[in-house]
């Protein structure tokens, strides 16, 4: 048990609010004047983690707080010492070992990238403008055009959570059938929203790992939003992204090649993720 001082750990929690309130604080001002943020806002929106939740630091299992009163009673901690407890740790345990699996399971799989973003297309595929999940921001080819690029391309979606929104036309045009508890056996290393789910397990694994791997897969994921709403139907020039126009061949190549960057800069968080959960495991 490492027992971190008082002064060392109040820093510590005081640079990881700072590190996230880059992004937390803008959401929170225009959640305030109900302004909505087609990009910036998806971390918030899908992901059942709380701004407060996010800001919150905690050292993870193996560590105590010299002085932390403030922790006792929250889920997971012990007061003596003030540290995430053994009992805790142990309930966890399916969480863990499922998690454990399916991250084992993508890092195993080969990468593709040739899937070029067309979830978010399936996503509003024979949809009227004032139909789709970001009904404020345009179709940059308008519904026949938009349609026309699903139609001319393989759709090979393999991330369930995107394929449950696709539209009912649209997923008969899916050449896979990914579902809600088969995961392991679709999920694969190149996949924009399953690397941005790296962010989703982190935090479901707060707080037995560090905030540190927290913010990391946050950085992430954020960072791959923007690729995720460059390369989708939308127009979104107004809000300073230039679109990555993946109906064109230049596009493709602009698309994977970016697409390649974030899968490098998810292996090693997907590493520390399984890593963390095999020390949690006792593995």
């Amino acid at each position: 048990m490492q027992v971190l001082e008082e002064t060392t750990w109040r820093r510590l929690a005081r640079a990881h609010a700072e590190r996230v309130d880059a992004f937390v604080a803008p959401h929170l001002a225009r959640r305030g004047s109900r302004v909505k943020h087609p990009v910036h806002d998806f971390l918030f929106t899908y992901y059942s983690q709380r701004p407060a939740q996010l800001r919150r630091w905690h050292p993870g299992f193996g560590v105590a707080l010299e002085g932390g009163t403030e922790y006792v009673g929250l889920k997971g901690y012990g007061s003596s010492p003030v540290t995430v407890s053994a009992e805790h740790v142990a309930a966890q345990r399916p969480l863990l070992e499922s998690l454990h699996a399916l991250l084992g399971a993508t890092a195993a799989r080969p990468a593709n990238f040739g899937c070029f973003g067309l979830h978010e297309w399936a996503m509003v595929y024979r949809s009227a403008e004032d139909e789709t999940r970001h009904a404020g921001w345009p179709l940059r080819l308008g519904p026949a055009g938009t349609d026309a690029v699903v139609e001319s391309h393989r759709i090979g979606c393999s991330h369930f959570d995107a394929f449950r929104f696709f539209t009912e036309p649209a997923r008969r045009l899916n050449v896979l059938s990914p579902g809600r508890d088969d995961r392991a056996a679709y999920e694969q290393p190149a996949c924009l929203h399953g690397n941005m789910d790296l962010y989703k397990h982190a935090f479901r694994l707060t707080p037995m790992v560090s905030s540190d791997l927290v913010a990391d897969c946050f950085e992430l994921a954020r960072d791959i939003r923007e690729l995720d709403m460059r390369a989708a139907p939308y127009d979104l020039v107004d809000l300073g992204f230039e679109p990555v126009r993946i109906e064109t061949a230049e596009g493709k190549q602009e698309y994977a090649a970016a697409q390649r960057a974030f899968a490098e800069r998810a292996r090693p968080l997907r590493d520390r993720l399984v890593a963390e959960c095999e020390r949690l495991l006792g593995i």
